[in-house]
């Protein structure tokens, strides 16, 4: 089976016929079905897009909008036409030399870009359509030159700045095409723009990986890389835009298999807001001129099965200005929006291909029984479902042009500039700030948000996805070799020595607790270690999606709260008062939060309380510090520095393996991110801790890789202080509820997982915390046996762990960690956040009041 491009047989009458019965009885076709029906001609066709139409009729009447078609009114802004990449039929990309003597620079200036906007406004568009090679600087020294004159790090972010322009100075709402961009990049730009995209074009890798082939030399084009993307999109709730290209040198199964790639991906994200079927134009003057375009027959096919394939739901759209006038067959064929429309601009992709008037697209549309209506770049369904997928500093600006009851734009809305800045009161005291207390009297309102059915992706397509990680490995290594080696030198352990050890148990288990209790004492001693501290929870609210947090609210939800500054401060006196030497602050993403107010947070502690120890902010509210304040991560942990910061928790980490991470949290930092976080902290004199989260959708394979990443980081930095074990708890997560996720590790995971710490960060992390807040005192005692010198900190409030469902409190006074030590035949001894020796002052407050506030209430059983 081929495209119009070669030639081949068909189908069968048989499979057209079997095809066919099951797209009009709304069966699920999968890949092989999908590829007939592409080839669909004649009376066949004719049936396939009937049933098509039906498909996307129903979805328009499910979404409030029979007989709708809709098209937002844009003007194309080509940013830069430079590009790292060679595809060969592209004439939107030209060279450095084409662009002088053409009298153009690099990259559009503000003010030509500026002009354009200005124009379109006064036009009553609302769109600025912002498309642009991939990475120029990459390739071109002229384009990196450019930007260092104008004072920008990269091309990404021209494009921030000058996104921030259209908002302020025109109205226009900007819609984004960078190309291949990373998580960071999604941080960076979700604040500046209501949506993004980027064609996925094809899954075929052949077309990129082979010489001659259409993608050949473009490193943006692998499918893999363009698939990540929109994951990335999807995990970022960034309303996106994709689709495919066809005609290109695609089989039909390969053309298949691109739209069943878009409906995972908008399946597992609900966050795919169109998609596009392009029709391939060949061009004069490009590699593949001497191709034939693809034919009105084969676009057609693609629209109607993409219908069937995306379901109702979907909006999906085909150009209309490559398709001479045919619109009538695109509407049969299941599209519901004609795209962006500009009656300013021409399309610079396709430059000898003018857009259709406005008003013959409402005569065409209404010709085949439709009403034209005007949408934002940002379509109805997110405009209607607001947080997390609007940012808050864009709500006024898409609030000033849509109706707020269709999601629609208003036609005749004034199309001008408003401010772009953070929410004012964002630290404003408001809902239960007295979670860290009620928690253990009261307990949370319900066992999960009530948005749980939807926030966090599909969970049928995330239990698919879970269950390839979570089969075991085979293990065939010895295990008293293993035990061995350990003994003699545990720093020659292998990769498959120590995956034995970690799935050690009975006898074997026993004795490999035994060796790393004997290294900790070579180590660090008998001294079990902890910390007068006190953890303060500033905001609950937070619209990342992790699936293990039943921590996070909405700002809605009952038990949702954030604390002023002078709340944060008060908690950090109360906690000096009674000998603390650290407060360890972490919080939500609230969107509301501006990237400086972790420096506000910082210095309002440092201010009440010069001497206390500010062990502050995850790698993820890093990185949201840094990409809301445009500043780079070296730049923002630089200010957070000058603020007050002195060292930050190494959470956040959870798994450092994306396979796991992609399963337990929709939208958190990915692990590379959260290295370079981590390095990066390290570099300016930062110190942190280290963790990891198991017992969830993990195998001891992803406990050995995580070790040795950690070790890996230590070795050439130097920078963790500790290693804390963070058992799941699994009671009120919702990867649990929703029948994923394990119950949490077993005591043999424990024990295995402390031990193997022990060993396989020695001796470069000497210090290895165990956690009483999710194992109790016991548990904790056990820990002590098995390798831990570390107890953590009195904590005085513990709000996570607790909304998680621990039942092991909010606290422990200095006697409870004292005798928790004694449990394991050990002393115990203060210690300071860097593992120093606390002052005479410190230990004396920590004394009279056990380390603890007078105030806090015990546990409820």
């Amino acid at each position: 089976m081929t495209t119009s491009a070669t030639s081949g047989t068909g189908p069968t009458e048989n499979a057209m016929r079997r095809a066919l019965k099951r797209a009009r009885d709304g069966v699920a076709l999968d890949v092989t079905e999908a590829a007939v029906l592409l080839q669909a001609r004649g009376a066949d066709l004719d049936d396939l897009t009937t049933s098509a139409a039906r498909v996307r009729d129903a979805g328009l009447a499910a979404a409030g909008r029979p007989g709708v078609i809709t098209y937002s009114k844009s003007v194309f802004i080509p940013l830069t036409r430079l590009c790292r990449d060679k595809c060969h039929y592209c004439t939107f990309v030209t060279v450095p030399g084409k662009l002088r003597r053409a009298g153009h620079g690099m990259f559009m200036s503000p003010d030509e870009v500026l002009d354009i906007a200005r124009k379109g406004a006064a036009a009553g568009c609302k769109e600025a359509l912002i498309t642009l090679g991939d990475k120029p600087e990459d390739r071109w020294p002229e384009a990196r030159e450019w930007l260092d004159a104008h004072g920008y790090d990269d091309t990404i972010a021209y494009v921030r700045a000058i996104s921030i322009r259209i908002l302020e100075e025109t109205g226009l709402l900007p819609h984004l095409n960078p190309g291949v961009m990373s998580w960071t990049d999604f941080q960076r730009l979700k604040p500046v723009a209501p949506s993004m995209g980027m064609m996925l074009e094809t899954t075929a890798t052949r077309l990129w990986s082979e010489p001659g082939g259409p993608h050949h030399g473009s490193p943006d084009k692998e499918p893999a890389v363009r698939l990540r993307v929109l994951e990335d999109a999807g995990r970022s709730s960034v309303p996106f835009t994709s689709g495919l290209l066809i005609g290109i040198g695609e089989t039909y199964e390969e053309r298949a298999d691109g739209l069943f790639a878009l409906r995972r991906v908008s399946r597992a994200y609900h966050g795919v807001q169109e998609l596009i079927i392009q029709n391939f134009r060949a061009k004069p003057d490009t590699a593949m001129r001497g191709m034939p375009d693809a034919e009105l027959d084969e676009l057609i096919a693609t629209v109607a099965v993409a219908r069937h394939i995306m379901g109702p739901a979907a909006c999906l759209q085909a150009p209309p200005n490559l398709v001479d006038s045919e619109y009538a067959r695109l509407i049969g064929a299941g599209i519901d929006d004609w795209g962006g429309v500009s009656p300013l601009t021409i399309d610079h992709v396709n430059p000898e291909r003018p857009w259709p008037q406005i008003d013959l697209l409402r005569e065409q549309s209404a010709e085949a029984g439709f009403e034209l209506r005007e949408r934002l770049c940002v379509y109805p369904e997110f405009v209607r479902r607001g947080e997390p997928w609007l940012d808050p500093r864009l709500l006024p600006h898409v609030r000033a042009l849509a109706d707020p009851e269709t999601g629609l734009a208003v036609p005749d809305a004034v199309v001008e500039g408003h401010p772009w800045q953070e929410p004012e009161e964002a630290f404003t005291s408001s809902g239960r700030t007295d979670l860290h207390a009620s928690i253990d009297t009261e307990g949370r309102t319900s066992d999960r948000r009530e948005d749980y059915d939807h926030v966090y992706g599909d969970w049928d397509a995330l239990r698919e996805a879970a269950a390839p990680g979570m089969v075991p490995s085979r293990i065939d290594t010895d295990v008293r070799g293993a035990l061995a080696t350990a003994a003699d030198d545990p720093t020659r352990l292998t990769d498959d020595e120590a995956l034995a050890l970690l799935h050690a148990d009975g006898p074997a288990l026993d004795a490999l607790c035994r060796i790393a209790d004997d290294v900790r004492k070579s180590a660090v001693g008998d001294d079990v270690t902890y910390i007068v501290t006190r953890n303060i929870n500033f905001t609950n609210v937070c619209y990342t999606g992790c699936r293990f947090c039943a921590f996070a609210q909405r700002r809605t939800d009952a038990d949702a709260y954030t604390l002023s500054l002078d709340q944060v401060a008060d908690r950090a006196a109360q906690a000096w008062d009674v000998g603390a030497v650290e407060v360890c602050m972490q919080g939500g993403i609230h969107p509301d939060l501006p990237g400086t107010a972790y420096f506000d947070i910082a210095r309002a502690v440092k201010e009440r309380v010069p001497g206390m120890h500010v062990h502050a902010f995850s790698p993820m509210e890093v990185v949201n510090g840094a990409t809301r304040t445009g500043m780079s991560i070296r730049e923002w942990l630089t200010a957070a520095k000058e603020a007050g910061l002195d060292s930050i928790p190494g959470t956040a980490a959870e798994i450092l393996d994306d396979e796991v991470r992609w399963i337990l949290t929709k939208g958190k930092l990915p692990t590379a991110t959260w290295i370079e976080v981590v390095t990066t902290a390290h570099e300016l004199g930062i110190r942190s801790s280290s963790t990891m989260m198991y017992g969830h959708v993990d195998q001891p394979r992803h406990w050995l890789g995580h070790f040795r990443t950690l070790s890996r980081i230590q070795q050439q930095t130097g920078g963790f202080t500790e290693f804390v074990t963070l058992p799941f708890i699994h009671t009120n997560a919702p990867v649990y509820l929703a029948g994923i996720a394990r119950p949490g590790p077993t005591t043999r995971d424990n024990r295995a997982v402390i031990a193997m710490a022990r060993l396989l960060l020695h001796p470069h992390i000497p210090n290895i915390q165990t956690s009483w807040v999710k194992l109790g005192t016991e548990g904790a005692a056990e820990m002590l046996r098995s390798g831990a010198n570390d107890l953590g900190g009195t904590l005085m409030e513990e709000t996570i762990s607790r909304m998680a469902g621990s039942s092991y409190g909010s606290y422990k006074s200095v006697k409870d960690l004292i005798a928790v030590a004694e449990a394991a035949g050990r002393p115990a001894k203060p210690r300071t956040t860097l593992y120093g020796e606390v002052p005479d002052e410190r230990q004396r407050a920590a004394a009279v009041s056990d380390g603890h506030l007078p105030e806090l209430l015990p546990v409820l059983e």
